[in-house]
């Protein structure tokens, strides 16, 4: 099998096409002001007066995320919704009488203002009785797995982590891909998981080239949970480990011949920690920084999901739901940035290299197109298999200052793309702006100058390059 022939799923390829989520860390912790919890919290203590999902999510649609993950469990065993598997859950709480379920509120809230809804489920379990007895553990999982997989509507991602503590708790991991697959077979399953890769880190560090052809080891669970957080503090979340920082290079895949479709996500949070805690209110990343995240994930193959946590009074805090509206609207004047430009290329074909017909090439003239959210199913230029480097040119309609030059491969046809030359005209001389590597879903290259026209120069591909859009952006106004 050649390094194209590894092409994604259906359910990958919608997931990427999210670009950018949340994740909301709410639970027993934000009452009790911890990251981790013991297990042994009353949960009567779980009674936030002001919970309002609905604005939640408003301030997410508003920083133009596009789905939300809500901790329905996280270590300590509580429960967001009243589960029929253990009494350690909101209906044994004041909240709401008794008869509140979170998951509920934020799943509806969701999907009124059209956000894809996902939960987290922490297979570590400090409360059940039933945790580190093998089987009997993994029974009352599956049991959660199917209440939330069944009655919340749509789920587009099950989020999983390999965290135990060292308590002697083996989880059988195929038994919850397969209870996922069997209920909600369009959601990916993420990091401890076959769909999604963790990107390594969770400081929001992204690496110079990030390719979703990558070894079928990565998804060794236990590697990830080797990895995985051991300590109650807010310092994990910002550390930075790049000793892996090629893994789908053609160097790095010599002599691997198990392969997998296996992209990256990059989670990090708005906060140094998890969970909220009023002491890191001053603490809060600005829009500039978040948006900084988006363009290295989002524009380096990767998504980003951000998290934003509720305080114990169940509101999103001043300056976390300030932060999030700048991220919105830097993204919007981004989108907006796009120049009108006419696209001519070195060479193009109707027909793909594996024989599916393109159904738009680029010929002489087309407009240039970039379309954010878009799932690159759809070529939009396919060069010739012939053309020893391929180069498309777009012209602008008049000379512009530039920030970005965009690129999106069409990755249902795998990833090709392995180095890029990006050129700038000014006043009739060719000057080079940038250099890349792998492109993928979509490649956001920093560039700047006045020119008229960019040229982008495929020099070094897997096979012959297949585009789903192409665009040079403008300065960005705010």
């Amino acid at each position: 099998m050649s390094l194209v022939d590894v092409r994604p799923h259906p359910r990958q390829i919608a997931w990427q096409a999210r670009e950018t989520y949340a994740f909301l860390h709410v639970g027993m912790n934000t009452m009790t002001d911890a990251e981790w919890g013991t297990g042994a919290e009353d949960p009567a203590w779980f009674d936030p007066d002001d919970l309002d999902a609905d604005a939640w999510i408003d301030a997410l649609a508003d920083a133009e995320l596009t789905g939300v993950i809500l901790t329905a469990k996280h270590h300590d065993g509580f429960c967001l919704w009243p589960t029929r598997t253990t009494s350690h859950s909101v209906a044994a709480s004041p909240w709401r009488g008794g008869r509140g379920d979170l998951v509920r509120e934020v799943a509806d809230a969701a999907r009124r203002r059209g956000l894809a809804f996902g939960v987290y489920l922490s297979p570590w379990d400090l409360n059940h009785p039933t945790y580190g007895q093998g089987a009997a553990y993994d029974d009352v999982y599956l049991a959660q797995l199917t209440e939330l997989l069944t009655g919340y509507g749509p789920i587009f991602a099950v989020w999983l982590d390999g965290a135990n503590g060292g308590t002697p708790q083996t989880y059988d991991w195929d038994r919850y891909y397969a209870r996922v697959r069997e209920l909600q077979p369009d959601a990916v399953i993420s990091v401890c998981g076959p769909d999604v890769r963790w990107c390594g880190n969770e400081a929001g560090h992204t690496r110079p080239q990030e390719w979703s052809v990558v070894p079928a080891t990565l998804r060794d669970a236990e590697r990830t949970a080797s990895r995985s957080q051991t300590a109650d503090d807010g310092t994990f979340a910002r550390l930075v480990r790049s000793d892996e920082e090629d893994l789908g290079s053609r160097a790095a895949l010599e002599g691997v011949t198990d392969l997998v479709w296996y992209p990256a996500e990059v989670n990090t949070s708005i906060r140094p920690g998890w969970f909220h805690h009023p002491a890191e209110d001053a603490l809060v990343r600005s829009g500039a920084e978040l948006f900084e995240l988006y363009l290295a994930a989002v524009g380096g193959n990767a998504t980003l999901l951000l998290n934003v946590p509720p305080d114990r009074h169940g509101r999103l805090a001043a300056p976390d739901v300030e932060a999030l509206a700048d991220l919105g609207r830097r993204i919007r004047a981004l989108r907006a940035s796009v120049l009108t430009a006419s696209v001519t290329a070195s060479s193009s074909t109707l027909t793909l290299p594996d024989g599916v017909p393109a159904v738009a090439s680029a010929p002489h003239h087309t407009r240039a197109r970039w379309s954010p959210g878009v799932a690159g199913t759809e070529p939009w230029w396919a060069a010739d298999p012939a053309d020893p480097e391929p180069t498309l040119r777009l012209v602008l309609e008049a000379p512009a200052r530039v920030h970005a030059f965009v690129l999106k491969e069409a990755i249902a046809h795998g990833q090709r793309v392995e180095d890029v030359v990006v050129l700038g005209r000014t006043a009739g001389e060719w000057r080079e702006l940038a250099r890349t590597t792998c492109v993928g879903y979509q490649r956001i290259v920093p560039v700047s100058g006045e020119v008229d026209a960019v040229e982008v120069r495929f020099t070094s591909n897997r096979a012959a390059p297949v585009l789903a859009g192409a665009a040079v952006l403008g300065t960005l106004t705010r």
